[in-house]
């Protein structure tokens, strides 16, 4: 992006403007633009280049709008090359992008894989959980909820030590959603639900507790068959060993077919005891009752003796889960392990992480020892974002007043804040976006408009030496915008060459972008030089001859007076020569000229000179303060001959231009236009001409169309 070149046609207000910015001698551009001629639409088109819209006329819709802006190669900019930095945007704010700074590549890598894996291996045991409890629930939830968890890891650590000492899994086949549905659950939780079950459970317990075999919470209707299973399993009866059964005598038992027709034959009598299934029927009815729980009574009709399970549900939700995670051990094991590793690691690079010094902290100081604002500030989720836990920085504010200070929220803040105190905290947000783009290494080019508007000079001063930092990274390069002229004659002092200062006019046509004069002391590097040479450069002098009297020999110098009634219309006005103003430079400035006819009056040289800056279209100061100052004597000597009252012009000692055309206005009431044009000869010419070397913006501001306007209409009142 060496070259950018802007061609545009009907764009918000620019009827049309070409420029070619050649970057290549100079990464950065200063425009001076006073309002209303190009700033705010030159950024707004650039604006919608940013987000990939078309450009309009907003006034003139009608009209058709051209957009072209590409680089020394003829390729259109990309949005991504753009970041149009507005005056004041409240809705600009840090984003996810910018959280980005905070992170450190490698430790974030490093930290994303630890947990890639233990979701992968989480996935893996909810898969298998969900296919062995025949279930469609959130199984981490379930699991978490059954153990009274704040979440699936801290469960199933709870419960690690007793998995590892279970060696059966008795409920490992129960259909879980059947059982432990919530409306199934409601109705258990019902009085007659309730005493029914009650009354079963203490029948199948006495039928446990007088069993020849089964002991209840040791050897029950459940284990005994896991314990059958487990010892085939293990090669119990291959390797030619026997169980002894206790039932008053000794029963011994060869094979694992021998030991489950004994566990059967015991569990049917149990269940086939009369007043255990009378009982069991009673629950039936109650159940059948409610066509909402007609699948759980089928799966009880399967399964009676789950009923048995009923009266504990939470210890039986989580027998369940215990036996389904026995099950599926290896994984259970694999994902704890994980886990734990994960979870070591992370405070080792939360530790590490927390002594590094990131790009994000960087941005903080540069905002907090170089903007002068009544708050500081720091980030609360620093390690959360660097680790991916938070995508957005939340910043934290605290507010000083001399030796107290408090902590504030945002919102809170912001309504205690002034326009330019609210503006710095903006300038946090786009010093953020540019931090975000180096680290990234995008390359960009940044229009700037009024940054620094309504700021106090110390905050301005911090503006222009980070936009000077900006201008040292040759991956940025910076079309700066101000209608501020002491703003644009410090850029130029600073960093911007200029050659690259340029100033905006607008006409008839469009906006053109000429190089700037005049920045660096005028009267110094320019019209003192041209003084015997140039007839606006000497007229345009006057103000600032003045003003070196008045600051050295004072008002009573007789130069002083003479040089007032150059710029006032006064009795000697008209007979001040040519010759007498380079007498009075001459004792100024110790410079000796002459002119090609010094006795011709000043006066005459101003109107002429006023006449030839009507039919010129430049803008240069000189034309201006010639304007000026034509518009203002000629005004003054209509209004004097018009009251026609040489005593009281006489006796005006200030302010005359106002005095004169508060007498005129209440003489001549009824001269409606005169009254006017006039009014607006006061409105516009006293600040535009007693102007000097430290502050001459409001004439630069001033709009030569304007004057040259203002101007005929003086001249047309003649």
């Amino acid at each position: 992006m060496n070259r950018v070149s802007i061609d545009l046609t009907n764009c918000y207000g620019i009827k049309k403007l070409t420029k070619q910015f050649d970057f290549s001698q100079g990464r950065v551009y200063a425009i001076y633009a006073p309002n209303g001629a190009m700033k705010s639409s030159l950024a707004q088109t650039f604006q919608d280049v940013a987000a990939g819209t078309p450009s309009t006329d907003r006034i003139f819709p009608a009209r058709a709008s051209a957009r072209k802006i590409t680089d020394e190669n003829g390729r259109e900019l990309t949005k991504e090359s753009i970041f149009v930095v507005l005056p004041y945007d409240e809705e600009f704010g840090y984003t996810e992008k910018t959280s980005t700074l905070l992170l450190d590549a490698k430790l974030r890598k490093e930290y994303e894989q630890l947990y890639a894996e233990i979701d992968k291996a989480k996935e893996t045991l909810l898969k298998a959980l969900k296919e062995q409890a025949h279930s469609n629930r959130p199984i981490d939830q379930e699991i978490a909820d059954a153990f009274s968890a704040d979440d699936f890891y801290t469960a199933l650590h709870r419960i690690r030590k007793e998995l590892e000492d279970q060696t059966e899994t008795p409920l490992a086949d129960v259909q879980y959603d059947r059982v432990f549905d919530e409306r199934v659950l409601n109705i258990l939780g019902t009085q007659d639900v309730r005493t029914a079950l009650d009354d079963y459970i203490k029948r199948y317990n006495d039928l446990l507790d007088a069993s020849t075999f089964f002991k209840r919470g040791t050897f029950d209707y459940y284990n005994a068959g896991q314990i059958a299973k487990s010892l085939a399993k293990n090669g119990f009866f291959e390797a030619k060993h026997s169980v002894n059964l206790n039932d008053g005598k000794r029963m011994e038992i060869h094979s694992q077919k021998e030991l489950e027709a004994v566990i059967a034959k015991e569990k049917d009598a149990i269940l086939k005891d009369k007043d255990l299934r009378k009982k069991f029927d009673q629950i039936a009815t109650i159940l059948e009752k409610n066509e909402t729980l007609c699948d759980f009574q089928s799966y009880m009709m399967e399964q009676p003796a789950l009923l048995s399970q009923l009266s504990n549900i939470a210890k039986f939700k989580q027998g369940v889960w215990k036996s389904c995670l026995k099950v599926k051990y290896d994984l259970y094991l694999d994902l704890i392990s994980k886990h734990d590793n994960a979870q070591k690691r992370q405070k080792e690079i939360e530790a590490e992480a927390a002594k590094q010094r990131t790009q994000w902290e960087e941005v903080i100081q540069i905002f907090n020892e170089r903007f002068f604002v009544p708050f500081k500030l720091d980030v609360k989720n620093r390690l959360a974002v660097m680790l991916g836990n938070d995508p957005i920085i939340d910043l934290g504010f605290t507010y000083y007043d001399g030796a107290d200070n408090a902590p504030m929220k945002k919102d809170a803040l912001l309504q205690c804040l002034s326009t330019g105190e609210k503006r710095a905290l903006y300038i946090l947000n786009v010093i953020f976006e540019i931090e975000v783009r180096k680290k990234s290494n995008t390359e960009t080019l940044m229009v700037i408009d009024d940054i620094a508007d309504s700021f106090d000079y110390q905050n301005k001063y911090a503006i222009i030496q980070y936009l000077k930092d900006i201008h040292d990274d040759p991956r940025f390069k910076q079309i700066i915008m101000m209608h501020n002229f002491d703003f644009f004659r410090t850029v130029e002092s600073r960093f911007v060459p200029y050659s690259h200062c340029l100033m905006a006019s607008k006409n008839s046509t469009g906006i053109t972008l000429d190089q700037a004069t005049g920045i660096r002391n005028v009267f110094v590097n320019d019209w003192k030089k041209h003084f015997f040479t140039d007839p606006k450069k000497k007229i345009a002098s006057i103000p600032f001859l003045r003003n070196l009297v008045e600051f050295t020999t004072g008002e009573d110098d007789p130069k002083f007076s003479k040089l007032t009634s150059l710029l006032h219309w006064k009795a000697d006005s008209a007979t001040i020569t040519d010759a007498n103003l380079n007498e009075i430079y001459k004792d100024i400035c110790g410079i000796a000229g002459v002119s090609a006819d010094g006795s011709k009056p000043v006066v005459e040289i101003i109107k002429t000179e006023a006449g030839s800056c009507m039919k010129s279209a430049s803008d240069s100061f000189e034309n201006k303060i010639v304007l000026a100052i034509a518009i203002r004597l000629v005004a003054e000597s209509f209004m004097a001959a018009k009251i026609n009252d040489p005593a009281f012009v006489a006796s005006i000692v200030s302010h005359q231009t106002q005095q004169l055309f508060a007498r005129f206005k209440g003489q001549f009431a009824t001269e409606s236009k005169a009254v006017e044009v006039l009014d607006r000869v006061q409105l516009m010419t006293p600040e535009n001409i007693h102007l000097n070397s430290f502050m001459y913006e409001p004439i630069v501001d001033m709009s030569g169309d304007h004057l040259r306007k203002l101007y005929g209409d003086v001249l047309a009142l003649l």
